[in-house]
């Protein structure tokens, strides 16, 4: 449906970046939102769209930026989060400040969104939200526990707010990389031992691209879709399903 109204958390990041251009490029609207105001501007300036600076664990300025866009917009069809964070450490070299930041960047950004938006979808009649969880949380990975605890609690709430909100025709689904070439994991791809041995376990042979999981959360917003909700769709390469014989 051409001309719809998005809300993405996370605008700046890699995966975000590429979100908002296929949405703008398909007829829609977006508010950017996120914490790097110079990058918001950035993105803002080139796609002709508004943007508001906000920390996704902020629900209280969330819950301000949601009812701003609203106003601005005359409503709102969908929210996505991909506000996050990853750390790569064993249990017993994770400290207790370490597991608690990334359960926040991860795990409380996500639900804050789901607070935010639901109720206000809700009242619109309906609407999608698109969450981010992990390949990582679906099988397990050498030092992925905090991420893993993380992202698993996102697609768990996600499943469990589907069910609570599904009368209301608000979807809320998640989408779960493998390993995204983005800023946010640079230090693990741009390595090229790292990124060897990373290709190497994902079946494909390849890492994922931010339009890989661009076109899928965008895909999951369209009310093309109206139909799916409570799900957590693995665009990973065939990381958490497959395995397929040594290339």
């Amino acid at each position: 449906m051409p001309n719809s109204k998005y809300f993405v958390v996370g605008a700046g990041g890699g995966i975000g970046t590429e979100l908002c251009k296929q949405l703008v490029a398909t007829g829609h609207q977006v508010m950017l939102v996120g914490r790097n105001e110079a990058k918001l501007q950035t993105l803002a300036n080139e796609l002709q769209q508004p943007f508001q600076v906000c920390d996704g664990t902020d629900w209280d300025g969330l819950a301000g930026v949601a009812d701003y866009t609203l106003e601005h917009f005359g409503g709102l069809d969908g929210a996505v989060n991909l506000a996050g964070s990853i750390l790569l450490k064993p249990a017993h070299l994770t400290s207790k400040d370490e597991l608690q930041s990334v359960i926040e960047a991860n795990l409380i950004t996500a639900f804050g969104l789901v607070r935010t938006m639901a109720p206000r979808l809700k009242k619109q009649g309906g609407g999608s939200i698109v969450l981010m969880s992990s390949g990582g949380a679906a099988i397990g990975l050498t030092s992925h526990e905090a991420i893993a605890a993380a992202k698993a609690g996102v697609a768990a709430m996600a499943r469990a707010a589907a069910a609570t909100y599904a009368a209301s025709n608000v979807r809320i689904n998640t989408v779960a990389p493998g390993l995204v070439e983005t800023e946010l994991t640079a230090r693990i791809w741009q390595n090229e031992r790292s990124a060897d041995t990373s290709r190497a376990m994902h079946p494909m042979g390849r890492l994922g691209k931010p339009e890989d999981i661009a076109s899928m959360i965008a895909w999951l917003l369209a009310p093309e879709n109206s139909w799916i909700t409570g799900q957590d769709i693995a665009v990973d390469g065939g990381l958490s399903s497959i395995k397929s014989a040594t290339r």
